[in-house]
């Protein structure tokens, strides 16, 4: 079984669901995760774990993400993009330094209502379920935040932006708020995920060329070992003679681990043959090393 992050270029068409299964067959193992849906008609930065790194799916989905966006303007859809049912149409009277005031305006914390169409649940089933039945759920609005919004190109009625943006942040709806501001309507067109974290737009991989990589046998090569995703905190390392305790998933004692710098809050922990065993917090209340994650296994 592999472990590690596999940097997916997902292609339109395709739910983040279809990726996982495809790559199921192609790697030939279960335990694969992704970390946060695409929508089908969306591409780009898709990435997927293997093994022990499953773990590290929530991590990820957690983290700040950018996308490259084309918002049409003078119609709206019930889906807030150019996949579903047009109900509304509006002449675009607006000018190019209009819209771009308005966009901007996203910048910074704001409270966002997720779309009818969309994953998110409510009383257990997810709400585009409920609006295919026609059902109308009330939907509270969340805290996102837009770090940094960048337009590209303005082209009237479409508006090309790249947007730095925190989890649960959904670009349709900027799309969907902005052409209500503007006084007539909008819609997301495209949709390109450029980056999750550290996985980038250039280093990800289609599903045929991941299929090329197994049958040539270097599909290793494209893996990110788990902790890649933790390389914000610093390396420690265990002495070999407690290696029964670390294995154990016991707390270590600060005399344990190789560490000469007082240690920070959180660290990366190794045994002294170079194998990452997890996170762990340090408590100086009790001068140990507390684990939060493991991803050691026994082989």
């Amino acid at each position: 079984m592999m472990n590690g992050i596999i940097n997916v270029y997902k292609e339109a068409g395709f739910t983040s669901f279809d990726v996982v299964a495809k790559l199921r067959g192609v790697l030939k193992q279960k335990k694969i995760g992704h970390t946060g849906t695409l929508d089908p008609d969306a591409t780009g930065v898709l990435p997927i774990c293997l093994g022990t790194a499953t773990k590290v799916c929530d991590l990820l989905t957690d983290r700040s993400k950018e996308y490259i966006a084309t918002m049409l303007l003078g119609v709206e859809t019930d889906t807030y993009d150019c996949s579903g049912t047009v109900v509304n149409k509006k002449p675009v009277e607006v000018n190019e330094e209009r819209i771009s005031e308005i966009l901007h305006g996203f910048v910074g914390e704001s409270m966002q209502i997720p779309p009818m169409y969309s994953a998110l649940k409510v009383n257990g089933k997810k709400l585009y379920e409920y609006a295919r039945e026609g059902i109308k759920i009330e939907r509270k609005p969340r805290k996102i935040q837009i770090y940094d919004l960048e337009i590209l190109h303005i082209h009237l009625p479409e508006v090309e932006f790249r947007v730095h943006c925190s989890k649960g942040t959904y670009i349709r709806s900027i799309c969907y708020d902005a052409g209500r501001i503007a006084q007539c309507g909008a819609c997301m067109k495209k949709l390109i995920r450029t980056r999750v974290d550290n996985f980038m737009l250039e280093d990800a991989y289609t599903l045929n060329e991941i299929e090329e990589l197994v049958k040539s046998g270097d599909v290793n090569t494209i893996v990110k070992p788990v902790d890649s995703v933790f390389s914000q905190y610093p390396k420690a390392v265990v002495m070999d003679e407690y290696s029964k305790v670390l294995y154990n998933g016991n707390r270590l004692k600060k005399q344990w681990v190789c560490q000469e710098m007082t240690p920070p809050q959180k660290v990366r922990i190794y045994d002294e043959s170079g194998a990452f065993i997890g996170i762990y917090r340090y408590e100086e209340s009790r001068k140990e090393f507390k684990p939060e994650k493991i991803f050691w296994r026994k082989e």
